[in-house]
């Protein structure tokens, strides 16, 4: 029964770390000195550590209320620049060029957009100019844990499972004509001992 309530726990532990990592998520760069981030990273891990073990949740849980009414708008913009990186990340993976809704044919001059209406577009960094994010247009990010696995496959039926398989099995040098060889040898030499 220890080993159930060691993975009730782990299981705790993964869902207080993975709430806190989404509105605490800033990074190296949102901070003008590495000591101010280490600084917000000890603070953050202290807090969730206390959550883990039950220590001062009460108090702890105002902290993050407030952090959240407070900084609502960075920690969206947090996430939509992870969501956005995630699906850069994915497109390379598939070796795909990203969407970005930039039409490659028209030449942007300075201080226009050539981004269509209703996509989001990042502020160009230090060039002062922001635009808006559109809320309840376009696609939505997928979460995860739904649709397509981590490489992007539909659930797929049993034989196109069995055929992936036997693929990745011949990619790494595996064969069944050297299983069965292997399988013949072992029953020769047993007879002989």
């Amino acid at each position: 029964m220890v080993l159930a309530s060691g993975t009730n726990s782990f299981a705790k532990e993964m869902a207080i770390r993975k709430r806190i990592a989404n509105i605490f998520n800033k990074r190296e760069e949102d901070f003008p000195s590495l000591r101010e981030y280490n600084d917000y990273l000890e603070e953050v891990e202290d807090m969730t550590v206390n959550l883990v073990e039950g220590i001062d949740v009460l108090a702890i849980e105002a902290r993050i209320a407030q952090y959240q009414k407070e900084n609502a708008e960075q920690i969206m913009i947090a996430q939509a620049r992870k969501a956005e990186e995630y699906a850069a990340a994915l497109a390379a993976s598939k070796g795909q060029l990203p969407q970005t809704g930039v039409d490659p044919s028209s030449s942007s001059q300075a201080g226009t957009s050539s981004v269509a209406q209703g996509q989001y577009a990042p502020a160009i960094a230090g060039a002062g100019i922001t635009q808006p994010r559109p809320v309840g247009v376009g696609p939505q990010p997928i979460p995860l844990g739904s649709g397509p696995d981590m490489l992007g496959h539909e659930y797929e039926d049993e034989e196109t499972m069995k055929m992936r398989a036997e693929k990745a099995g011949r990619a790494g040098g595996w064969s069944i004509e050297l299983s069965k060889k292997r399988a013949q040898e072992e029953a020769f030499a047993s007879i002989w001992i």
